[in-house]
C-alpha cells in the first residue's frame, strides 16, 4: 500500500480526470456483469420454464420477473444487451484514454521534476551518481511509472471493478456456494504477494543490470578512438556481451515468476469449476436452481477468472513498476543542493579583494584533506596563478569559490562577505569560467556563444566572437547557426576553446577563473587562445590555474601549492630566485617552453 500510495501522487495534479476515469471504469464492470446477468433471463425463456425460484434474489435479476405475466421478454432482452455492450464498450475507451492522458502527463511532471532536482544538486552528487544511472532514471524508470499509471493501473481498477461486480452477481445467484468459494481466496492472496516479492528483487537486478550495460555502450562509444587506437574492439565486445547475457538472465528468471502465476490460478479456477459442477446437479435436479441461473453461474465464474488471472498478471508487472519508483524517490530524496541562507544577500561586482581564510576541505566521507589552511587574497584586477603539481588543490580552490563545494573549515569572502551569505546566483553571475575541457552542446554556434543569457543581441555576440578570435573560422564554418555536434565535435580544438573564450567575454563578469585554459593545445591554436585570452583578462580579476609559461610571465603573483597547502607566494622572478618546488616545477614543465619562444624548439611535449 505504501508503494501504492507512493506512485499516486504522480496521480495527485490528475484528480478530476482520475475521478472521471474511474466511474467509467465503474461501468465497465456494472454493465459487464449485466450482460451476464441477462444470460439467465434468455435461457430460462427458451427453456420454457423462468421463475421457478421466483422466491430467491436470482429471481430479482429475470427481467421477466418485471413484466407482465405472458409478455415476450425475449425483444428487450435483445435491446438491453446491445445497450450494455454499447455502454460498457464506450466506458472502456474513453477511461483508457484518460488514463493515458493521466499516464503521460504525469511522466512529463515525472521526468521534469527530476532534471530540475538533478540540475540543482552540488558536485558530491555527480561524484556519486554517473551520468547514465541518471539518464536511466529520468527515461528508463520514468517510462515504468508511465507504464503503471496509463496501463497497469487502468488494467487493475477495471479488472478489479469487474471481478467485484462478477462476485457481486455470483452473491445473488447463488450466495451459499460463492461462500464457500470465496474461502480459497487467502490462497490466491498469498501466492499472489510471494509471487510479486520473488518480482520485485529480481526488477532491481535488471534495473541494475541495464545501467551496467548502458555504462559500457557510453564509455566505448564516447571513447571510440581509444578503443581503436589500441586495439581493443573484442575485449570491449566481449565486456558488452557479458553485460547482455547478464541481463538477459535477469530477464528471464523475471519471466519464470510472471507466467507461472497465470497456470497456477488456472487450476484452483478448473478446481472450483468441477466442484461447482457437482453441486450444480442436485440443486437444479431439487428445484432449487432454474438451467438459466446454473449457466449465468458458470458463465459468470468463468469470466470472473479472466480479470482475476490478469489481476495476477497485473500485479507481478506492478512490482516492477515499484522497483524503478523507488529507485526515482530515493534520488528525489537525496538532497546536496547548496541552498541560499536565510537573509542572503545579493552580492555586488568584486570592488576590492578575494580572500581564502584558513580554508580546508575534504570530500565527504574521507579523511584526506585536499586543502589544509589555505590563506590566500587576491587583489581587484589582478592576475593570479596557481601552480603545483597534480592533486595539489589548484582546482579544488577554483571549485570552492564558484561554491561547487562549501570549506570544511574556514570561508571565503568576496568584498568581506562569505560567499555563503550570499544568493549563489549573484555569486556565479560574478565569475566566468573556462576550462581546459570545453563544454559546448549540440546546437548552433550562436546559441552556444550566448549560453547564459537569452537577453543578448546578435551584435554584441560577434562582438565577443571577434574578440575571442573566433568570427573568421565561424563564418568559414558556415556561420554563427552552423550546428557542431555533440560536444563541439565538428570543431577543433582551438575553435572550441575559443568559443568558450567567447562565451565568457560576452557573460562581461568581474572574476575569471582559467583552469588549465590552453594545455592541451598545439603550439599554433595556443597563439590565437592566448590572444583572445588577454583580450578576455582585460580589467577583470583573474585566477588561472596554468601550466604554460607565457601565462605565468602574465602574472602579477604566482601562488605555488604542494598537497593542499600553500608552500610560496610571489612573481616569477622572485620564486625563482628563492627556488624550491617553483622552481624545480619550472625546469621541468616549462623550460621547454621558454627554449621554444626563444626559436630553438618548437614546443613542448
Amino acid at each position: 500500500m505504501n508503494d501504492f500510495r507512493i506512485l499516486l501522487k504522480n496521480v495527485r495534479p490528475y484528480t478530476g480526470l482520475f475521478a472521471v476515469a474511474f466511474l467509467l471504469m465503474t461501468l465497465v464492470g456494472v454493465f459487464e456483469a449485466g450482460r451476464t446477468a441477462l444470460l439467465k433471463s434468455i435461457i430460462d425463456i427458451l427453456s420454457g420454464n423462468p421463475n421457478v425460484a421466483a422466491g430467491g434474489l436470482a429471481a430479482r435479476i429475470d427481467v421477466s420477473h418485471y413484466l407482465p405475466a405472458g409478455t415476450n421478454a425475449l425483444p428487450l432482452i435483445a435491446v438491453l444487451l446491445v445497450v450494455f455492450t454499447a455502454i460498457r464498450g464506450s466506458s472502456e475507451y474513453f477511461s483508457n484514454v484518460l488514463m493515458w492522458r493521466i499516464g503521460v502527463g504525469a511522466v512529463v511532471d515525472l521526468r521534469q521534476r527530476l532534471y530540475d532536482h538533478i540540475l540543482q544538486q552540488s558536485s558530491e552528487f555527480f561524484t556519486e551518481h554517473p551520468t547514465n544511472t541518471l539518464t536511466s532514471h529520468i527515461v528508463s524508470d520514468a517510462e515504468k511509472v508511465q507504464v503503471a499509471v496509463s496501463t497497469l493501473l487502468a488494467d487493475l481498477l477495471r479488472e478489479g471493478l469487474t471481478f467485484l461486480a462478477l462476485l457481486c452477481l455470483v452473491f445473488v445467484l447463488n450466495w451459499r456456494l460463492t461462500l464457500a468459494i470465496v474461502v480459497v481466496g487467502p490462497l490466491i492472496y498469498v501466492l499472489t504477494v510471494r509471487f510479486g516479492r520473488r518480482l520485485r528483487r529480481i526488477a532491481h537486478s535488471t534495473q541494475e543490470g541495464t545501467e551496467d550495460m548502458l555504462d559500457i555502450a557510453q564509455e566505448t562509444i564516447s571513447g571510440y578512438r581509444i578503443v581503436n587506437a589500441f586495439g581493443m574492439e573484442k575485449f570491449e565486445q566481449r565486456k558488452f556481451r557479458q553485460s547482455l547475457l547478464h541481463l538477459a538472465r535477469t530477464q528471464v528468471r523475471a519471466a519464470r515468476v510472471i507466467y507461472l502465476s497465470s497456470p497456477i490460478l488456472e487450476l484452483l479456477g478448473v478446481l472450483i469449476a468441477a466442484v461447482f459442477l457437482l453441486y450444480a446437479r442436485h440443486v437444479i435436479a431439487a428445484g432449487a436452481m432454474t438451467i438459466g441461473t446454473f449457466a449465468a453461474y458458470i458463465v459468470a465464474m468463468l469470466q470472473m477468472y479472466d480479470p482475476l488471472r490478469k489481476l495476477s498478471r497485473i500485479q507481478n508487472y506492478f512490482q516492477q513498476s515499484f522497483a524503478a519508483t523507488s529507485r526515482i524517490y530515493k534520488l528525489l530524496d537525496t538532497h546536496t543542493e547548496k541552498s541560499d541562507r536565510p537573509g542572503a544577500v545579493e552580492l555586488a561586482p568584486l570592488a576590492d579583494r578575494i580572500q581564502f581564510l584558513d580554508v580546508s576541505f575534504k570530500y565527504q566521507d574521507s579523511n584526506d584533506w585536499i586543502l589544509k589552511n589555505v590563506k590566500l587574497e587576491v587583489q581587484r584586477g589582478e592576475v593570479v596563478a596557481l601552480v603545483g603539481l597534480s592533486g595539489a588543490g589548484k582546482s579544488t580552490l577554483t571549485n570552492l569559490l564558484m561554491r561547487f563545494y562549501d570549506p570544511t573549515v574556514g570561508k571565503i569572502q568576496i568584498d568581506g562577505i562569505d560567499i555563503r551569505d550570499a544568493k549563489l546566483v549573484s555569486l556565479r553571475a560574478q565569475i566566468a569560467l573556462v576550462t581546459q575541457e570545453v563544454i559546448l552542446f549540440n546546437d548552433s554556434i550562436i546559441n552556444n556563444i550566448a549560453y547564459g543569457g537569452a537577453e543578448f543581441d546578435r551584435g554584441k555576440i560577434e562582438a565577443a566572437a571577434h574578440a575571442a578570435y573566433a568570427h573568421d573560422f565561424i563564418i568559414e564554418r558556415g556561420g554563427y547557426d552552423t550546428l557542431i555536434g555533440e560536444r563541439g565535435v565538428k570543431l577543433s580544438g582551438g575553435e572550441r576553446q575559443r568559443l568558450a573564450i567567447a562565451r565568457a567575454i560576452l557573460k562581461d563578469a568581474p572574476i575569471l577563473v582559467l583552469d588549465e585554459a590552453t594545455s592541451a593545445l598545439d603550439t599554433q591554436s595556443e597563439r590565437w587562445v592566448q590572444r583572445a585570452l588577454a583580450n578576455l583578462m582585460q580589467d577583470r580579476t583573474t585566477i588561472v590555474i596554468a601550466h604554460r609559461l607565457t601565462t605565468i610571465h602574465r602574472a602579477d603573483k604566482i601562488v605555488v601549492l604542494d598537497r593542499g597547502r600553500v608552500v610560496d607566494t610571489g612573481t616569477h622572478d622572485q620564486l625563482m630566485l628563492r627556488g624550491g618546488i617553483y622552481r624545480d616545477l619550472y625546469e621541468l614543465q616549462f623550460s621547454d617552453e621558454l627554449i621554444g619562444e626563444e626559436g630553438t624548439a618548437v614546443s613542448s611535449p
